[in-house]
């Protein structure tokens, strides 16, 4: 799945007609650490939406790389063409049946029919939003739907799964207490031995997927929007570390006073 981003250096690259260099993209995102940055370029050359050229002076750049069509296009009438390189550059967000009906001013029962054709012959699809159940987009067959369309790994047939959601706050909040008390003995004086109390984003995932409690593997992002909840409820905290990495620590909740503490006396106006 595409992360955010990759998105963004996709779309800076195609920024670039003519290419872009890794000290280009630098001043792009001076706020993205260089391994985010390579990582996020290295994902877009494996998956082949950008190339990598060496000019003639010894400079490499990137440029976006022209999709190959299927070979089904080739026989397509032209208003099939045109209407599937609308729907290809909306990439994996999709677009929707009235934007596309606005750019190539077919009228309804025209694109009907084109669409009918391009989905028969699987070169493009449909996809319902999970912001209106009714409202669908429509993308390229091959692409995998934006997280902003699909919900993510928190919902399932465009309905939320808060049962899944619970369960994961359960385990991830499990884990940094096991690796907090297992750590419990140590002598905190040492900043390495009081690291040891914290785990990375990285790790918490490792550990849920492992567990094999959700049918997708879950990324970071995924196990970072739990841990943020955990850290709004009061239940972790975490610290900036060196190389700009954070680390979450469990919280643990202080024991309820005894009953007949938190019990109004006889006299007490709050008991009448």
């Amino acid at each position: 799945m595409e992360s955010e981003l990759e998105r963004r250096v996709f779309e800076s690259i195609k920024g670039f007609p003519n290419g872009v260099s890794d000290k280009d993209l630098s001043k792009e995102f001076p706020q993205t650490s260089v391994t985010d940055r390579v990582k996020a370029v290295n994902s877009l050359l494996q998956k082949a939406r950008v190339g990598i050229y060496k000019l003639p002076g010894g400079k490499i750049i990137y440029k976006v790389n022209v999709a190959s069509a299927p070979d089904s296009l080739k026989t397509a009438d032209n208003e099939e063409k045109i209407i599937y390189r609308i729907i290809e550059e909306a990439a994996n967000k999709g677009i929707w049946i009235r934007d596309i009906r606005s750019r190539s001013n077919l009228l309804p029962k025209q694109l009907d029919k084109v669409l009918r054709s391009l989905e028969n012959n699987k070169m493009i699809k449909s996809v319902k939003t999970v912001n209106a159940s009714k409202k669908k987009v429509y993308m390229l067959y091959n692409l995998e739907p934006d997280s902003s369309l699909t919900g993510g790994a928190w919902y399932s047939d465009q309905e939320f799964e808060s049962d899944f959601v619970d369960k994961l706050n359960q385990y991830c909040y499990k884990f940094l207490l096991l690796k907090k008390s297992n750590n419990s003995d140590l002598i905190c004086d040492s900043v390495f031995i009081h690291n040891k109390l914290y785990a990375t984003a990285t790790e918490v995932c490792d550990f849920i997927n492992n567990l094999g409690i959700s049918n997708v593997k879950l990324s970071e992002g995924d196990i970072k929007q739990i841990l943020t909840t955990l850290l709004y409820d009061g239940k972790v905290d975490k610290k900036l570390c060196s190389g700009g990495v954070v680390k979450y620590k469990a919280v643990e909740s202080p024991l309820l006073a005894p009953g007949f503490v938190r019990q109004p006396c006889g006299i007490c106006p709050v008991s009448k």
